[in-house]
């Protein structure tokens, strides 16, 4: 009977060692194509992915002897769940695996922007030594927002809990979460009383460019954005419509509507080069989630999940 499992995606050597200590023969491809995943996974007892390969129809059909699959990360957007567990694959994800790298970073992009730390960085890369132009805004005493209270919104609401500030959080799918520290909230609460609002949302049909330009428009006041989900949670134009017009403050994102810069068009070459040489945005290339001690621990609660460990 077949041991092979198929990692499609860059991991720490200890998912691997893992494996092949509990005598898995590992087929590690994190350059492989979604083709080449067809063409190998026939006989594949399991896979390993990110968000890099759509796991569909198609492909799971041709996995015949596909027993599970294990996600490195959060949102499973990108596997037909239904379909696989129709045929008794056994699917797992590890968002408990890189949320606190997530909100690390969340509160270190915000401090960023706020306290204009990359602007007067960069300026001074150029040799403008400028004070009053970077003064920057206290976290302390803000109302900050959070839409989605699951591993990641819950573990930004954490972090900040040092900062002095009034934490707001939504979630349509959860209640009874609040604390003495957060509030549970409803939309209209954040819309009228955010500073400062993070979306932590998978992307599904529902959430798809939830941040739109009516969403921007809803605010009491402009608010500082942020986004370390998923980058089709926001629509591009009018994101950067609402920067220009002043609807809203700034924007931290580490996360892009098209993560594929080699494939860009000419309106999003533009749209990125807006954005990067706006004053008052910070963007990152999808790292939040990606830290040392991250990739380790994915790994780690996967095959815990999968009982391999």
């Amino acid at each position: 009977m077949s041991r092979k499992v198929l990692v499609t995606a860059k991991t720490h050597p200890y998912l691997i060692d893992q494996l092949e200590s509990k005598g898995f023969d590992v087929i590690y491809q994190p350059g492989i194509t979604y083709d080449e995943v067809y063409s190998t996974i026939h006989d594949c007892v399991g896979l390993i992915v990110t968000t890099r390969i759509r796991v569909d129809k198609y492909i799971l059909d041709h996995a015949t002897s596909l027993q599970w699959i294990g996600r490195l990360g959060s949102g499973m957007e990108l596997i037909d769940v239904p379909y696989a567990e129709s045929k008794g694959i056994h699917c797992v994800s590890s968002p408990e695996g890189n949320r606190d790298a997530v909100g690390e970073q969340a509160v270190g992009m915000l401090l960023c922007l706020l306290n204009n730390v990359l602007k007067s960085n960069l300026e001074l890369r150029n040799g403008i030594w400028e004070r009053d132009g970077n003064r920057g805004y206290e976290l302390n005493g803000k109302t900050v927002g959070i839409i989605g209270y699951g591993n990641t919104g819950s573990t930004f609401a954490h972090k900040l809990q040092g900062f002095d500030v009034n934490i707001l959080a939504y979630d349509k799918y959860k209640t009874g979460f609040g604390t003495a520290a957060v509030k549970e909230a409803t939309m209209e609460d954040i819309f009228r009383q955010a500073d400062v609002v993070s979306v932590h949302l998978p992307l599904t049909a529902e959430t798809k460019h939830l941040a739109n330009a009516a969403f921007f428009a809803a605010f009491a006041r402009p608010v500082w954005f942020m986004n370390t989900a998923r980058g089709k949670l926001v629509n591009t134009p009018d994101l950067i419509a609402a920067l220009e017009n002043g609807v809203i403050a700034g924007a931290c994102l580490d996360v892009l509507e098209n993560e594929k810069p080699d494939t860009y068009t000419e309106v999003e070459k533009a749209q990125l080069a807006w954005l990067l040489k706006a004053p008052n945005v910070v963007v990152t290339p999808h790292i939040a989630g990606y830290s040392h001690q991250a990739s380790i621990k994915m790994a780690r609660i996967v095959l815990e999940k999968l009982n391999i460990l």
